[in-house]
C-alpha cells in the first residue's frame, strides 16, 4: 500500500523538509517538501540520497562481536547487550571512575531519543571523560554563548531574510546551508538579499562557493579573523565616540571600549593581510547600512584564536547596535527550549573540570577530542581503559588521527553504537547497529535554537523498524539499565519510572518531548493563558508548525540572572591579552598553512558509501595556488608530498587560484582505506584524511579546541622527495 510521509532531513543542520513516497517497506521516491515552513521546497543532494543509506547493503543490521584482528561475527541482541554491559562494568570495577570514556558523534544532535539519554549514559558510567565532535568545530561558539548570554545554546542567528548587509567570515553556508544558522537554500537567500539591494561580503582564505556569490571577496590569512573583527568594532566605536548607539543591556562595556580604543589598527591589518583602507571601508559600510549582521563559523572556530574570533563577531554586532535588531543577529524563540533544562540540571558550563594529562577544559560537558589519545596512553589514576562511541569516528575527525587509531587498539574494551564498520569502529569489541533514523519518530531539539525562522516539526517514521532492529535510544536505554541506571539520571524520578514499568508503562522519548513542549516558550509553562502546543498539534501539522520570523529584542536570548549581556568574561579577556602579545610579536610565516573545506555532497566522514554522493571527478584533492605550485615544481593532477609536524604522506594536487598564495586546502572526512573491507563504495575512493596532518599538541587556549585551520605544512614534488630518499606514508 503506497503512502506519502513528510519528514525533516537529519543529515545536516539545514533540516530540510522531505516528501517520501513509500510502498510497504520500500521507499519509492524522495522529493523536497514544498510546504515546509523553513526549506519551502529546497533540499540538497544529501537529502535526496537519504533513502540510499537505508538501503545500503553495507549498513549493519545485526550486532557484531570481534573474533580476531579485523574479524567480526554476528551475535544476538541480548547477548551483545549483556557482553557490552559486562565489559564496561568490569573496567569500572577494576579501575574506578573516569576509566570509561564516551565519544558522542555529530549525528547525536539529529536524534532526540539519544539526546534525552546522553546524560544518563554519562552518569551511569561515572565518567567525566566525555568527548565529542563539538570540540572539533563548535566549542568556541558554546563558550562564547555561555559567558555572554548565560547559555551555551543561546545563539545570535543572522536574520538572513531581512538583512541589508551580510558579513560572512570563515564560513561557507552555500555548501553547509548554515552552521549554527539553520537556513536551507542559502544560495537562494543570498541572491534574494542582493536583489533587494543588499550586499554580501565574504572573508575567507579560499574563494569558496559562498564567495562566488559575493559582491566582495576578502582574502585573509588563516587564523587572524579576530584581528579583522576587533579592528572593525574599534573603528565603529571610535567614529561614534560613545555608547549611545549600543541599545543592548550589557555589563562590562566600558572595559571593552577601552580595549577597542587601544587596539593597534595598523598591526591588525598587517596580521590579517587585509589592507587597512579596506578594513576602514568595511567598518563604515557595516555601521551605515540600514541593517547589517556579522556571521562566523567553523573556519574561525577551529583556528588559533577561535573563541576570541567568535566573541569578536558578537561584539561587532553589539557595538553596531545589531544584536536583537531586525536584519541583525537575533535570538530564535524555540518551541522546545532545552537551554533552560540544561541550566536547571547543571549540565551547562565551561571549565568545570579539565583533562588529566594536559588540563584542557570542559565545554558544555565535553572535553577536547585533541586529548583523547593521550588520556588512553598515559598511565595513572583516571587513565581511559574503555570507550563507548555513539555515531562517532574520531580516527578521521580528531587531530593526528593515526595516533588516535593506535590508542584505540590498546584499549581493554570498546563498544560502538554505529551503522557501519568504519575507521574507528573496526577497533571495537562490539558494534551495536541501530535502525536507520527513517524508522523512528524525530522531533528536533537543537536546530530550532539556530534557525532563521521559528518553527517546530515532528517527523513520523517513514518505514517500519524490522523486528530484529533496535532504535538508538533503545540500545542506550538497555545499556543504562544493565549498568544499574535509569533514563533521567535523577534517582527519585528513575525510581518512579521503575515502578511504572512494572505496570507496563515503559519510558520512551515521546512523553518527554510532550513535557518539553508544555514547558517551552510556546507552551503553558511561560504563557498560562494559552492552550500551548502539544504532540497532537505536531502530529496534525504534516509540514510542521510555522511560528513566524525571528522576534526583535535580546531578553529571550539572555539567561543570566541580571538579564544583561556579559561583555567582559575573564577567560575571553585573558585570551585577548594573549592575542595582543601575538599581534605585537607576529612575524612572517615561511611555511604553507593548511585549511579544511566542506563539500555539498559530504557530511563529515560517513556519507561516502553512497554511490551518488561520491560519483564524478575525484574530490579529495589538495588545492594549491599556482604560485606555490610553480615554486615547488608541482603540476596540476600530480601527487606531492605533504608534511606537518605529525605526519607525512602523499596527496593529489589541484592547482587553482581558489586558494590564496601561502594556503593549501584539503576536504575533511576522507581516508577510508582501513574501512574498505566493510564499506565497498567508500573503499574504492578512499582519499586521505585531513586530520592525519593536524596536530593534537596545537589547541586553542580558551576551550582546548583543535586547531584544524592554519596548520603549518611543507609541500614538495613527489619525485624530488623520492630522490632525497624520504619515506612516504
Amino acid at each position: 500500500m503506497q503512502k506519502t510521509v513528510y519528514r525533516t532531513c537529519t543529515l545536516c543542520e539545514a533540516t530540510c523538509g522531505l516528501r517520501f513516497e513509500v510502498d510497504g517497506d520500500r521507499i519509492v521516491s524522495v522529493r523536497p517538501d514544498n510546504d515546509d515552513p523553513i526549506s519551502q521546497g529546497y533540499a540538497c543532494p544529501k537529502g535526496m540520497a537519504i533513502a540510499k543509506v537505508h538501503d545500503d547493503p553495507d549498513r549493519l543490521r545485526r550486532p557484531l562481536r570481534r573474533v580476531g584482528p579485523d574479524r567480526f561475527e554476528p551475535i544476538a541482541w541480548d547477548e551483545a547487550l549483556d557482553l557490552a554491559a559486562t565489559g564496561l562494568r568490569g573496567v569500572l570495577e577494576r579501575h574506578g571512575r573516569d576509566a570509561v570514556a564516551v565519544y558522542w558523534g555529530n549525528p547525536v544532535v539529529h536524534n532526540h531519543g539519544a539526546l534525552l539519554l546522553r546524560r544518563a549514559v554519562n552518569r551511569v558510567l561515572r565518567t567525566r571523560n566525555v568527548y565529542g565532535a563539538g570540540s572539533q568545530d563548535t566549542s568556541p561558539r558554546f563558550a562564547t554563548s555561555f559567558h555572554l548570554y548565560g547559555s551555551s545554546l543561546s545563539f545570535p542567528v543572522p536574520d538572513l531574510d531581512r538583512t541589508d548587509f551580510f558579513l560572512c567570515i570563515g564560513a561557507n553556508p552555500v555548501v553547509s546551508n548554515g552552521s549554527v544558522m539553520t537556513a536551507p537554500d542559502v544560495r537562494g537567500r543570498l541572491r534574494a538579499l542582493r536583489r533587494r539591494g543588499g550586499k554580501l561580503v565574504v572573508v575567507d582564505p579560499r574563494r569558496s562557493e559562498t564567495a562566488e556569490e559575493a559582491d566582495e571577496y576578502v582574502p585573509i590569512r588563516p587564523g587572524t579573523d579576530a584581528a579583522l573583527l576587533l579592528a572593525m568594532a574599534s573603528l565603529i566605536v571610535r567614529a561614534r565616540r560613545g555608547t549611545e548607539l549600543v541599545p543592548t543591556k550589557t555589563a562590562g562595556l566600558d572595559a571593552i571600549l577601552r580595549r577597542l580604543a587601544a587596539l593597534d589598527l595598523d598591526a591588525a591589518a598587517r596580521f590579517t593581510g587585509v589592507p587597512f583602507e579596506q578594513i576602514v571601508r568595511l567598518a563604515r559600510e557595516f555601521a551605515e547600512r540600514t541593517s547589517s549582521v556579522a556571521y562566523s563559523r567553523v573556519g574561525v572556530c577551529n583556528s588559533r584564536f577561535g573563541t576570541l574570533g567568535t566573541y569578536a563577531t558578537d561584539l561587532l554586532n553589539v557595538v553596531a547596535g545589531r544584536l536583537g535588531a531586525v536584519g541583525g543577529a537575533m535570538f530564535p524563540t524555540p518551541a522546545l527550549d532545552v537551554r533552560r533544562i540544561l541550566q536547571r540540571t547543571g549540565d551547562d558550563g565551561h571549565r568545570r573540570w579539565c583533562t588529566r594529562v594536559r588540563g584542557l577544559p570542559e565545554t558544555l560537558g565535553e572535553l577536547p577530542s585533541a586529548a583523547l589519545a593521550e588520556e588512553i596512553e598515559t598511565p595513572g589514576p583516571g587513565q581511559v581503559r574503555a570507550l563507548l562511541t555513539f555515531a562517532g569516528n574520531p580516527v578521521l575527525s580528531a587531530p593526528h588521527g593515526t595516533r588516535v587509531a593506535e590508542a584505540l587498539g590498546s584499549l581493554e574494551f570498546m563498544v560502538s553504537v554505529d551503522l557501519y564498520v568504519n575507521e574507528t569502529t573496526r577497533h571495537a569489541d562490539l558494534i551495536l547497529p541501530p535502525a536507520w533514523s527513517l524508522a523512528d519518530e524525530h522531533v528536533d531539539f537543537i536546530f530550532p535554537l539556530a534557525s532563521v525562522r521559528n518553527a517546530v516539526r515532528c517527523s513520523p517514521p517513514v518505514v517500519a523498524k524490522v523486528v530484529d532492529e533496535r532504535h538508538d535510544w533503545e540500545i542506550l536505554l538497555s545499556l543504562v539499565k544493565r549498568l544499574g541506571g535509569g533514563p533521567t539520571a535523577i534517582p527519585a524520578v528513575d525510581a518512579v519510572l521503575r515502578i511504572a514499568e512494572h505496570f507496563g508503562m515503559r519510558w520512551s522519548p515521546r512523553p518527554m518531548v510532550a513535557w518539553l513542549l508544555r514547558t517551552g516558550v510556546w507552551g503553558r509553562g511561560l504563557w498560562p493563558w494559552r492552550r500551548g502546543l502539544s504532540m497532537r498539534d505536531l502530529d496534525a501539522a504534516r509540514h510542521g508548525v510555522d511560528l513566524g520570523p525571528l522576534e526583535p529584542g535580546v531578553a529571550h536570548g539572555v539567561l543570566h540572572r541580571s538579564g544583561r549581556v556579559q561583555l567582559a568574561p575573564k577567560p575571553i579577556l585573558d585570551e585577548w591579552n594573549a592575542f595582543n602579545t601575538a599581534l605585537a610579536q607576529e612575524t612572517a610565516v615561511s611555511q604553507l598553512l593548511l585549511i579544511g573545506r566542506r563539500e555539498v555532497r559530504t557530511n563529515n566522514s560517513w556519507m561516502h558509501n553512497v554511490p551518488s554522493l561520491v560519483s564524478g571527478a575525484e574530490r579529495c584533492l589538495l588545492f594549491v595556488h599556482p604560485k606555490d605550485a610553480t615554486a615547488r615544481g608541482i603540476a596540476d593532477g600530480e601527487k606531492a608530498l605533504l608534511e606537518s609536524r605529525v605526519h607525512r604522506g602523499t596527496v593529489r594536487v589541484r592547482v587553482t587560484d581558489e586558494v590564496t598564495p601561502g594556503v593549501v586546502s584539503l576536504p575533511h572526512g576522507w581516508g577510508h582505506a582501513t574501512a574498505a573491507p566493510w564499506q565497498r563504495v567508500a573503499g574504492q575512493r578512499p582519499g586521505v584524511s585531513l586530520n592525519d596532518w593536524t596536530d593534537e599538541a596545537e589547541v586553542e587556549a580558551v576551550v582546548g579546541q583543535s586547531i584544524l585551520n592554519g596548520v603549518a605544512v611543507e609541500l614538495e614534488a613527489l619525485e624530488r622527495a623520492s630522490d632525497a630518499g624520504l619515506a612516504i606514508g
